[in-house]
């Protein structure tokens, strides 16, 4: 009996990048995309599974196989409209989301470690695909609700919990206010995440989209100080916090406070919101010659990148091994092929300072990798004795971030669980009424796509409240 040959695969299609001693002097987006040429060879790859597992892996359940179907067929507005229907900020997730453990790391073709670039063409159809409305930049057809009369919703932050919550709340034609503590809208995309990743036009053309649907953005408006949730529940029917999670972790070392010593976030906030890499820039950030990172994570791959195109050698501190960093394997590639240096398996136990009280070097310890502890991770543990020291004038501490204590410290009845996150249902409902939360504010420090999910729960869940 005759066998049918099985179907060779092609190799996956690399993506193209700006090569590492030119990138890591300049701020623009390291990878350049993919062409339409390469997006269909790629897209072509995809086995159309009858039971796509891809989809199960994503937190918005985008329709994996079938926009990539079209890809291949090169209807690139047929699937924009596909994706649009459950993603409302593609080119955002396709540049930063960890696909490798979401939807590819579903991929049947894991297997031969080849699976289908999601991400790299769910970037190219958001790029390359251009809406004939705001309606249809936001939800992926020209059919949005019409304004329902009297029904308004809040939404504090404008990060993508946010900016998800209120575009679906905008397409079933509810009237939406945005309130952002900063001077720019996007919140963790816009002052988080590094151009050289997620350029902030890309991060301006959704926000213009959901401006031109009706939503208003008033800037400079901190929760809890500007204004408090009470106050806007007296003028909106139901309002959503998505205020992120912003408050940085220290290790609790000595030194610590000296000057030199930044947060992540603090770090990453002068360098990206505030343009300290432009030499003209009013809020220039502190000129230094080495740089150490603790941590692990994106965070941390950001915070080291950063230092490095702004003239620094860079060492990155983590207590565990290379194949235990926490951070996407591609920044991880991408740092070490920009001339990042790695000491792993190290952790700070003292900043030192010069007789300025300026930070000059950083003790740490050797660590060794013991039993797994209650993470699953092996534990890190000391190696006595073996003190070294680093000479730095900056240390940058990575180590997560919790959720900011003003909402919950000026509202009362907020229920706020044990790590400082709002207690919410699974429709994103707080245990005040008609006050919902989703994103970082509820399950600290998470991914991008995960808050989107749980803005499009709450403001389902929002929209459905309202229509009784």
């Amino acid at each position: 009996m005759e066998t049918k040959p099985k179907k060779t695969i092609a190799p996956r299609v690399d993506m193209p990048c700006q090569p590492a001693d030119v990138r890591a002097h300049n701020f623009d987006e390291v990878a350049t995309g993919y062409t339409k040429e390469m997006a269909m060879q790629e897209a072509s790859r995809c086995l159309q599974c009858k039971k796509p597992l891809c989809m199960k892996g994503c937190p918005v359940e985008v329709p994996i196989r079938d926009f990539i179907g079209e890809v291949a067929r090169g209807n690139f507005d047929a699937a924009y409209r596909i994706i649009k229907t459950t993603n409302s900020l593609p080119a955002v997730c396709g540049r930063v989301c960890p696909q490798e453990h979401q939807c590819e790391g579903k991929c049947i073709l894991n297997a031969k470690g080849q699976p289908i670039a999601i991400g790299r063409l769910e970037r190219f159809v958001a790029d390359t695909y251009i809406a004939t409305s705001a309606c249809e930049q936001v939800t992926g057809t020209n059919s949005c609700a019409m304004p329902v009369k009297g029904k308004k919703v809040a939404c504090i932050g404008s990060g993508p919990s946010s900016l998800t919550c209120a575009g679906v709340c905008a397409a079933n034609g509810l009237k939406v206010d945005v309130f952002e503590a900063l001077h720019e809208p996007g919140g963790v995309l816009i002052y988080g995440i590094p151009s050289f990743r997620l350029p902030k036009n890309v991060v301006a053309t959704e926000v213009d989209g959901l401006r031109r649907s009706g939503v208003d953005f008033h800037l400079n408006s901190v929760g809890g100080r500007t204004f408090t949730v009470d106050e806007l529940r007296k003028e909106y029917d139901a309002v959503f916090i998505g205020v992120g999670a912003g408050l940085p972790v220290f290790l609790g070392v000595p030194g610590e406070n000296l000057v030199g010593v930044f947060s992540a976030n603090e770090y990453l906030t002068r360098v990206n919101l505030m343009k300290a890499f432009r030499p003209d820039n009013p809020t220039p950030i502190q000129k230094v010659r080495r740089v150490a990172v603790v941590g692990g994570g994106n965070v941390a791959m950001d915070a080291a990148r950063c230092a490095k195109r702004l003239g620094a050698e860079v060492y990155v501190v983590y207590r565990r091994g290379m194949e235990e960093l926490p951070a996407r394997k591609e920044e991880v590639e991408h740092a070490e092929e920009e001339g990042i240096i790695f000491k792993t398996l190290n952790n700070p136990v003292e900043i030192l300072a010069d007789e300025n009280d300026n930070v000059n070097k950083i003790r740490c310890i050797k660590m060794e990798l013991g039993e797994p502890d209650a993470s699953g991770r092996r534990r890190p543990i000391e190696v006595p004795g073996s003190e070294f020291e680093l000479d730095v004038d900056c240390v940058i501490m990575a180590l997560g971030t919790s959720p900011n204590p003003l909402i919950k410290s000026t509202t009362k009845g907020l229920e706020i669980n044990k790590k400082g996150g709002i207690v919410v249902n699974e429709d994103g409902l707080t245990s005040r009424e008609h006050v919902y939360a989703g994103g970082d504010a509820v399950t600290g420090a998470a991914t991008v796509i995960l808050a989107m999910g749980a803005g499009k729960t709450a403001a389902k869940a929002i929209d459905e409240a309202l229509s009784k």
